[in-house]
């Protein structure tokens, strides 16, 4: 039987809060089940007052689907028997590798709303659904935000979405920033992302678990619509981005020690605010951890294929290698 869940709608076309449930807990079957109902409808979902660990996220987050291994290498002892969980904080990256990278990629942004993305979209199989933890934020500022990207779709004019239905784009790591391998740190910060995967995908995605369509570009990893010239791919998804950027769309999270925000990456994209880069001594530690997702399908039928690097997979203890991985 499903615990009797509090539901408040957070913004007009995305999220909601979600009361009267400890993620902590052995939670049954129904009501992992209304959970994704509500994901699906909501496209993202906010618990405050959670009180996860490390095992306790990962078997939560197991619950929707296999994890995927983390984007990055991070060698710490809390780390190393949760190699689901990747950790994000500047503290841990200036422990790590000397810097702050994420800072050196937001100081090279080509535009204001370079930061918009789906998470790993240059992966062939991006992933299905993301599950971020606070365990420590500052006083104030550092908030996420995220926009609906079907609402973005049926946003346009019928004539554009029947283009855009039969067109594909490539994505890869770097879009959005504007490096120089000759500066010593932003060359660090290259070399310690070492990401090579790049992946065509269908402009407008068709949601395998309810059909939806959404516009499936994003300004931090699409770097160019195929069979386009450079004029026509950089005119059509600066209008896409515009679209799906408006503020109507989107809703904005506060977070708390203790929050937890849950997102639908097939049909989300989310943006974390810079407003605590320039200020000394703001603790933002957060821990993310994502379902292996599907290989996208248009709805031309078009299949999304690797140029470069392989999908995403769980950890090589656990992964299955007899079927797909596709989350229930």
């Amino acid at each position: 039987m499903a615990a009797m869940l509090g539901v408040r709608p957070a913004a007009g076309y995305i999220g909601a809060y979600v009361d009267n449930v400890d993620l902590s807990s052995e939670l049954d079957d129904a009501t992992i089940a209304e959970l994704r109902r509500l994901l699906l409808t909501h496209k993202v979902l906010f618990f405050r007052e959670q009180r996860l660990d490390h095992a306790a996220q990962v078997e939560f987050g197991q619950r929707f689907g296999p994890l995927a291994v983390r984007a990055r290498q991070q060698d710490t002892d809390d780390l190393a028997q949760f190699p689901q969980i990747l950790t994000i904080s500047p503290q841990l990256d200036r422990k790590l590798v000397g810097a702050d990278y994420e800072a050196v990629f937001r100081s090279r942004w080509a535009s204001s709303i370079s930061g918009w993305h789906v998470d790993t979209s240059q992966v062939v199989n991006p992933p299905a659904i993301a599950f971020l933890r606070a365990e420590a934020v500052p006083p104030f500022g550092g908030d996420t935000q995220w926009t609906n990207l079907v609402a973005a779709y049926n946003g346009l004019s019928a004539p554009l979405q029947k283009l855009c239905d039969g067109l594909h784009a490539e994505h890869s790591f770097w879009p959005a920033q504007q490096l120089d391998p000759s500066v010593p740190k932003e060359k660090r910060a290259i070399d310690m992302i070492g990401n090579r995967r790049v992946a065509v995908h269908p402009v407008v995605r068709v949601h395998p678990e309810n059909g939806e369509k959404a516009l499936f570009v994003n300004p931090s990893r699409t770097a160019r619509i195929m069979g386009m010239n450079p004029v026509e791919s950089r005119h059509l998804l600066g209008l896409l981005f515009e679209e799906l950027t408006r503020p109507q769309y989107t809703v904005r999270f506060s977070w708390e020690a203790g929050s937890v925000a849950v997102w639908d990456n097939r049909s989300t994209a989310h943006l974390a605010a810079t407003d605590i880069d320039h200020l000394d001594g703001a603790v933002r530690i957060m821990h993310r951890i994502s379902t292996v997702g599907d290989i996208p399908v248009g709805p031309d039928g078009f299949t999304s294929y690797a140029v470069a690097g392989d999908p995403l997979d769980e950890p090589a203890a656990t992964a299955h290698t007899s079927d797909p991985v596709v989350p229930q």
